[in-house]
């Protein structure tokens, strides 16, 4: 495998720098991948692809009109982060997702946010994941968003920014740990040469979190649960994964029960008591008493028990109010607002289609622009400009005319580069990165994350329902010893 004819195509590459020299975290990776034989890495490829269909690491596209899961495509080249780079990554995280949980409480209590005028209210309460119904609700230690994804780009500057936060039930991370495993198979000296941080620890750290929000005055250990739609769900893969790696049963909504305020788990030897729920089902769905009443999925009486303090819940119902791609644009604010300090990761500049001024320019650059829904993900409702056709384009107006508050819009951003394996060669294709974020009684950013690739040529398109995979992630650390 030649390294010689790869080409940056004028992108920030995380390899390579501007004159195409290696940068010096990767010099030990590329080393160890120019000396395999010829067509060596592509068996070693055969071989990763081979073992993620053995033990059903696959995933569902909705609306598929042949409704089979696939292998999850997955990369070997993985990206390298290194340690000075994800402290500052790190910081920034912990700082945004403190203030973007300041935000949510803050929107379900005093709403002191609103009266200063730093959000408008309207845009609060149009927000599709607004829950009314969660208004006082007190969750345990003040917490709402336990497990966040938040996705970061670099572009072509060399800045890093903060795309969108995830924060209702962020999904990938069953990817980010077999990704590991299958490198570890794979380049297990590079490994110990560049002192890779572990990122296995990460179902303990999740259980750890989910105790830390147990309800108060538990004399004994708390019984916790990850609550799924079931196996026809896109990421039920993820739920069995995490379920099992935590040592917790994996429940249906079937399978709860609610009697004076309190969650009981149907088992073969009676009702067992729970105490904490992961819940992997979306708001809507949680609980037909409190939110939609045709929900099969849910359990009656949850929310109830979770507003009387006698379960936990994660996430939080209602979080999704933070997760609107318009209140995105106003976290810098939050930042400022809530923690007095200016935003460590800086947002992508957003232009807000409600607004008139925003909305005509818009409209009148629909060419160079990304414009996004706001509250779509996977890729899907999404105008890529500069990639658009003028009918696409012409399709997309008539939207944002219709409903203006529903759609943002910005700079198409030169995303940053990874070599890929593509056709037996390495060619250079866009990527972006979800680091992983827990928070119970302190917030914890796990070193690594799932980084998202473009397979296709030219696509900034990274999600797996669009053509996308993954790559492992490695931030680099001072030699330690210990698993990774």
């Amino acid at each position: 495998m030649t390294l010689t004819d790869y080409d940056t195509g004028g992108f920030h590459d995380e390899m390579f720098d501007a004159t195409g020299h290696p940068r010096p975290e990767a010099q030990l990776l590329l080393d160890t991948i120019g000396a395999l034989g010829d067509g060596q890495l592509e068996r070693c490829q055969q071989a990763a692809e081979r073992i993620l269909l053995q033990l059903g690491i696959t995933f569902n596209v909705y609306g598929d009109s042949a409704g089979v899961e696939r292998p999850f495509p997955f990369d070997l080249v993985p990206r390298i982060v290194t340690s000075a780079e994800w402290e500052w990554i790190e910081r920034g995280l912990r700082q945004r997702i403190h203030a973007l949980n300041a935000f949510i409480n803050d929107i379900y209590h005093e709403q002191k946010i609103i009266k200063d005028g730093i959000v408008p209210e309207e845009i609060v309460r149009s927000a599709a994941f607004y829950r009314p119904q969660c208004i006082g609700i007190n969750p345990p230690k003040g917490v709402w968003c336990h497990i966040t994804g938040s996705d970061l780009v670099r572009h072509g500057d060399g800045q890093i920014y903060i795309l969108e936060d995830n924060l209702r039930v962020p999904s990938g991370v069953s990817y980010m740990l077999e990704n590991r495993d299958l490198m570890k198979r794979t380049f297990p000296q590079v490994f110990e040469g560049l002192s890779v941080r572990p990122v296995f620890e990460y179902p303990s750290l999740l259980l750890r979190t989910l105790e830390e929000i147990a309800p108060a005055g538990l004399t004994t250990k708390p019984v916790v649960v990850l609550l799924t739609p079931g196996m026809y769900n896109s990421a039920y893969f993820e739920h069995s994964y995490l379920a099992q790696k935590m040592g917790i049963p994996l429940v249906e909504g079937r399978d709860l029960v609610v009697e004076d305020n309190t969650v009981w788990m149907r088992t073969t030897k009676g009702l067992r008591r729970v105490h904490v729920i992961y819940r992997r089902i979306d708001d809507d769905f949680l609980d037909p008493e409190a939110f939609r009443p045709d929900s099969m999925l849910g359990v009656p009486g949850l929310v109830s028990a979770y507003r009387a303090g006698r379960v936990s819940l994660a996430n939080a119902p209602g979080n999704g109010v933070a997760d609107d791609k318009v209140m995105y644009s106003y976290v810098p604010d939050m930042i400022r607002y809530y923690e007095g300090e200016d935003p460590i990761i800086p947002n992508v500049p957003t232009f807000l289609c409600w607004r008139d001024t925003d909305r005509q320019h818009v409209l009148q650059n629909l060419e160079t622009l990304v414009v996004k829904s706001a509250n779509e993900a996977g890729g899907y409702g999404m105008l890529v400009g500069p990639q658009s056709t003028a009918a696409e384009r012409a399709a997309f107006a008539e939207k944002i005319i219709a409903e203006p508050r529903n759609y943002i819009a910005q700079p198409t951003l030169a995303l940053s580069r990874v070599p890929t394996l593509i056709d037996h060669q390495l060619e250079g294709r866009h990527v972006d990165l979800r680091p992983y974020i827990l928070y119970g009684d302190d917030i914890r950013v796990v070193p690594g994350g799932l980084t998202r690739v473009a397979l296709r040529k030219g696509s900034l398109v990274v999600n797996s329902s669009q053509g996308g995979g993954s790559k492992d992630t490695w931030v680099l650390s001072a030699p330690t010893r210990g698993k990774a």
